[in-house]
């Protein structure tokens, strides 16, 4: 598929980051992404692709710095993502499960959102922040097993991040059951169906 451009802005005039954090590169979280993104720019959007395994970074360390100021005290590749984060209008978080969680990767970078959310309520207290039904998130996911309750403790952390970055969680994408690695590909179904996901929240279809 064409790869997402590094430009934001499509018909709809919203700003689209997409945050990968799989550490399996090539891996079904992969393919299941890249197959949203397609119907994401099929519908006008040219999003913005980052993958948290190319970055290094590190977690939360409750230091309290950005109490009082929004801004994180940490230095590392996260630092330039904050503000991709406070441009962006739609917001997709992908990660695989991993003992019925989100990868490492993910939650550290969902951890760093600390920061937005003490500047969203120091913005708040000050009457400067309006909350903006247009930022808009999605999950996407994919596991290798089936359970009933697999996805419950992800969509709970994805749910309270995008909140903190001031966003609304509008839909998700959950696949069960695909183990082998590459296994996505040989899905064509699914990969139509991520597509129309992806189509979907773009033009802000109900779910």
């Amino acid at each position: 598929m064409a790869q997402p451009q590094t430009t934001a802005a499509h018909q709809y005039n919203m700003n689209i980051l997409a945050i990968q954090g799989s550490p399996s590169k090539g891996g079904n979280c992969d393919i299941l992404l890249n197959s949203v993104l397609k119907g994401a720019m099929n519908a006008g959007g040219s999003p913005e692709l980052i993958h948290l395994r190319d970055l290094t970074f590190q977690g939360c360390i409750a230091c309290g710095g950005c109490d009082n100021t929004g801004i994180c005290v940490l230095k590392d590749d996260m630092t330039p993502l904050y503000d991709k984060i406070l441009a962006a209008k739609l917001l997709i978080i992908a990660s695989p499960i991993y003992f019925y969680g989100v990868t490492a990767i993910t939650k550290a970078f969902i951890d760093r959102a600390q920061a937005p959310w003490n500047s969203k309520r120091l913005l708040t207290q000050k009457g400067e922040w309006k909350p903006d039904a247009e930022r808009r998130g999605m999950f996407v996911s994919v596991a290798a097993t089936k359970g009933a309750r697999l996805f419950e403790g992800a969509i709970l952390t994805v749910r309270y991040g995008l909140d903190a970055m001031g966003f609304t969680y509008d839909r998700d994408l959950l696949i069960r059951g695909i183990d082998k690695k590459g296994e996505m590909a040989e899905h064509e179904d699914i990969l139509k169906q991520a597509e129309e996901a992806g189509r979907a929240f773009i033009i802000g279809s109900p779910r």
